[in-house]
C-alpha cells in the first residue's frame, strides 16, 4: 500500500491565532489525509502569539501521535497572517508547500489531493476557491485591486493553496519582502490555476484585525490607485487656485477692493499653485520608488524548453 503513495515531500504551513475551538479537528483531518496520500510530510503550525490554549492542545495532540511530524513556529508577538505565513514557508523544506491561512474547514479533505495532483499537470501554484461570489466588500476590494494592479493573474478570495518549491524560490528571488502573498504569487511569471469547490459546511470564518490595514497597504504598494487619486486632487486644487487668481483680477478691474487685497490673493494663489505642483511631483517620485522596490523585476519567464 505504501508504494501507491506520492513520493514528493509535502510541507503544510498552518496559521493559528486563538483557534482552540477547531485547531485539533483541523490537524487531525489534515494528518489523516496527508498520511493516506503522501509518504513523507511535515506540518508547521505558525503560532501568531495566541493568548488561548491553542498551542497547548497542539502539543498534547502531537505527543499522542508520535509518528506525525509536527513543528510549532512561535512568533515573538502578534504579527498578522501575511508575515506569519511567510515565516512558516521559509521554515518549510517540502517539494510542495500547502498554505492554510485558516483552520476553519468548509471543504472535503479530498480537495487537498485534487489540488496537489492538479499542480502536477504543469501548475506551480494551485488555489482552492469557493464557488460563487464572495461578500460585497471583498468583491469590491478585489475588483479595484485587479483593475489597477496590472498583475499577470487576478487575485481573489482563496481558501488554501499549494506551491511548488520552484514557485517559492522564484518569489524569494524577485522580492525579499512580500506584504501581500497573493499579489506576489500572481506576478511571479509561473503557471497558476484555481479549482472551485462547493462547500460541504456553512462556517463563519474568523476576521482578523489586520485585514483592513493590509488592504490599504496593498492598494498603495501594488497599484497606482493612490497615485491617481492624490494626483487628481492635486490637479483639482491647482485649478481652484488658478480660478481664484482669475477672480481676483476680474474683481480688481470691476470693483474697487481694499488696497493690497488683489496682490495678496494673487500671491496666495500662485503660492498654493506651486505647493500643489510640488506635491504632485513628490507623489510621482514616491510612486516610482514603490514600483522599483515592490513591483519592478528585471525579467520574468515561465519556463525554458530545450528542443
Amino acid at each position: 500500500m505504501e508504494t501507491t503513495k506520492e513520493k514528493n515531500f509535502i510541507s503544510t504551513v498552518v496559521y493559528c491565532y486563538n483557534d482552540n475551538d477547531c485547531i485539533i479537528a483541523f490537524i487531525d483531518g489534515l494528518c489523516q489525509k496527508l498520511s493516506a496520500t503522501f509518504s513523507k510530510y511535515e506540518i508547521i503550525i505558525v503560532n501568531d502569539f495566541s493568548s488561548d490554549n491553542s498551542i497547548e492542545l497542539v502539543k498534547t495532540y502531537a505527543a499522542q501521535q508520535k509518528e506525525k511530524v509536527i513543528s510549532i513556529l512561535n512568533m515573538s508577538y502578534h504579527q498578522g497572517v501575511e508575515i506569519s505565513m511567510n515565516a512558516g514557508v521559509n521554515l518549510s523544506i517540502g517539494d510542495f508547500v500547502f498554505e492554510f491561512d485558516s483552520v476553519y474547514v468548509d471543504y472535503d479533505w479530498d480537495l487537498l489531493a485534487d489540488i496537489y495532483f492538479h499542480s502536477l499537470e504543469g501548475y506551480d501554484i494551485v488555489s482552492a476557491k469557493i464557488q460563487g461570489k464572495p461578500r460585497l466588500v471583498s468583491r469590491f476590494y478585489y475588483k479595484i485591486f485587479n483593475r489597477y494592479a496590472n498583475l499577470q493573474y487576478e487575485v481573489g478570495m482563496e481558501t488554501f493553496r499549494v506551491l511548488s518549491r520552484r514557485a517559492i524560490n522564484r518569489i524569494h528571488s524577485i522580492t525579499k519582502t512580500i506584504p501581500f502573498r497573493k499579489a506576489a504569487y500572481a506576478n511571479c511569471g509561473l503557471a497558476i490555476d484555481t479549482i472551485e469547490y462547493q462547500p460541504v459546511a456553512r462556517i463563519r470564518r474568523k476576521r482578523y484585525d489586520d485585514r483592513g490595514t493590509l488592504a490599504i497597504d496593498t492598494l498603495i504598494l501594488f497599484t497606482n490607485m493612490a497615485y491617481r487619486v492624490t494626483a487628481l486632487l492635486a490637479v483639482i486644487m491647482m485649478l481652484i487656485t488658478v480660478f481664484v487668481a482669475i477672480y481676483a483680477l476680474i474683481y480688481k478691474l470691476m470693483e474697487n477692493p481694499v488696497e493690497g487685497w488683489t496682490t495678496t490673493i494673487l500671491f496666495l494663489s500662485f503660492g498654493f499653485f506651486g505647493l500643489f505642483f510640488i506635491l504632485a511631483m513628490v507623489i510621482k517620485y514616491l510612486q516610482t520608488l514603490v514600483k522599483l522596490n515592490f513591483q519592478k523585476k528585471q525579467f520574468i519567464f515561465e519556463s525554458i524548453e530545450k528542443l
